[in-house]
């Protein structure tokens, strides 16, 4: 059953972008698009609904928007409505009454009306400064009834039109980033490397002539699972791990502790400097699947500023 669903919907969505009218949608962005105040939205019962998720979809990403339901438009909240605003109502049909009621009032602010609907000849299409039909062929409902490719058409119109309004205003990551503070939207855009990472005396550090064995206490004390080789004036040079100890004491037995750190480090190591996301971190470190990297050097330039871990980044709510 759902193999056939799944068939019949795609079908149902290709006619959609088979016989949208893409020159009439390119008109309605454009007046979207030079719209100096407040683009407001609203609808009846489920297109309601899609038109709320568009509102908050065009603030996220740019754009002035607000929802409002019809009834309270009536009941004071018209008076948000200006000269410089536009109001988009969507409805199927294009005969709702609680919408067609409003028309007269929007008129008077001054603001341009215009709707998203799916039947062109309706009194909506027909009295509004401008407006997109949607080709809905049938509903998935088997009775053709229940809002639900028509639905998906109208979230898939709406989130085009946002996208090509966050484009055309060049809204950029750090933009984004500033509209989503919290979660884990903002942690991804706006945490960086320098923020989880270890730094002063909890960084293991050790020098290229350090025998092993003098610094195991560090290996050990500082529970990073790695030592870092760096000059003396911390330009850094190479990791060693506590997979490199388990694999040298495999081959060389209890002679390699007294090997120089720099005869036994990984001078090819990767690192992540400090200003870089962590998030971007965190794709380093998870590159290859296979073997999964858990502790990264931070550098600012050559120079060692830090250590950041796999498990702080997860306990930071990134992964």
């Amino acid at each position: 059953m759902l193999q056939e669903l799944f068939e019949r919907q795609k079908e149902y969505i290709d006619h959609f972008f088979e016989n949208i009218d893409v020159d009439k949608a390119s008109q309605f962005f454009d007046i979207c698009k030079n719209c100096s105040g407040l683009i407001l939205l609203t609808g009846v019962g489920k297109s309601g609904i899609i038109a709320e998720k568009i509102a908050m979809t065009l603030v996220s990403t740019g754009t002035k928007a607000l929802y409002l339901p019809p009834t309270n438009f009536l009941h004071g909240d018209i008076g948000i409505l200006s000269s410089h605003d536009i109001m988009i109502v969507m409805s199927k049909s294009g005969e709702s009454e609680e919408l067609i009621s409003l028309i007269p009032f929007i008129r008077k602010r001054g603001a341009k009306f215009l709707s998203i609907v799916s039947n062109p000849s309706s009194r909506l299409s027909k009295m509004s400064d401008a407006s997109i039909s949607l080709p809905v062929k049938k509903e998935l409902c088997p009775f053709d009834l229940a809002p639900t490719t028509s639905t998906a058409i109208q979230l898939m119109f709406g989130d085009v039109l946002a996208i090509a309004l966050m484009k055309e205003k060049n809204f950029i990551l750090d933009d984004y980033a500033m509209n989503h503070p919290a979660g884990s939207i903002g942690k991804k855009m706006t945490l960086l490397v320098k923020d989880l990472m270890f730094t002063g005396e909890h960084i293991p550090l050790c020098h290229p002539q350090d025998k092993l064995v003098d610094v195991l206490v560090e290996l050990s004390n500082k529970k990073c699972g790695c030592l870092l080789v760096v000059d003396k004036e911390k330009n850094f040079l190479g990791i060693f791990t506590d997979g490199d100890l388990r694999r040298a004491l495999q081959a060389k037995g209890q002679a390699v502790l007294e090997a120089k750190m720099e005869d036994i480090m990984t001078s090819a190591a990767i690192s992540v400097q400090q200003d870089v996301l962590a998030w971007e971190a965190m794709k380093i470190m998870q590159k290859d699947p296979k073997r999964w990297i858990m502790v990264l050097p931070v550098l600012e330039e050559r120079k060692v500023s830090g250590i950041i871990r796999m498990h702080d980044i997860v306990q930071s709510g990134l992964a």
